[in-house]
């Protein structure tokens, strides 16, 4: 499989798509440009960013935020409000368990059921 090329199934922003799965855990990938991901955590999962491509505002709770650009990586910790953003198009691969939430508990327009990021 070729990670970029993935990218050309990816139409919408904010709207992950699985693209593989290891055990428990999903790959999956997405475009994000904008600031419509709202504050937010995983209350029992962590969650690992890669930047494939462009670069990302990460911000996290009572935190500096930074920017994360291609190649680096981070992980989430668990019950961690957290929120994205990029001014431009941003290509990120996330792994995440089967069971974690798009948004966690918080229901916005962007949020993303399971089913609707395997297909």
């Amino acid at each position: 499989m070729n990670l970029k090329s993935k990218f050309a199934n990816v139409n919408e922003y904010f709207s992950p798509k699985v693209i593989g799965e290891v055990n428990d855990v999903f790959v999956k990938i997405a475009k994000i440009k904008g600031d419509e991901i709202p504050w937010h955590n995983h209350k029992d999962e962590d969650e690992l960013f890669y930047i494939i491509e462009g670069s990302l505002l990460f911000e996290i709770e009572n935190e500096e935020s930074f920017m994360m650009h291609e190649g680096d990586l981070f992980i989430v910790k668990r019950g961690i409000n957290h929120k994205v953003s990029a001014e431009e198009e941003c290509k990120i691969m996330l792994i995440e368990n089967k069971t974690t939430a798009h948004t966690g508990e918080v229901k916005s327009a962007v949020t993303k059921s399971i089913q609707e990021q395997l297909s």
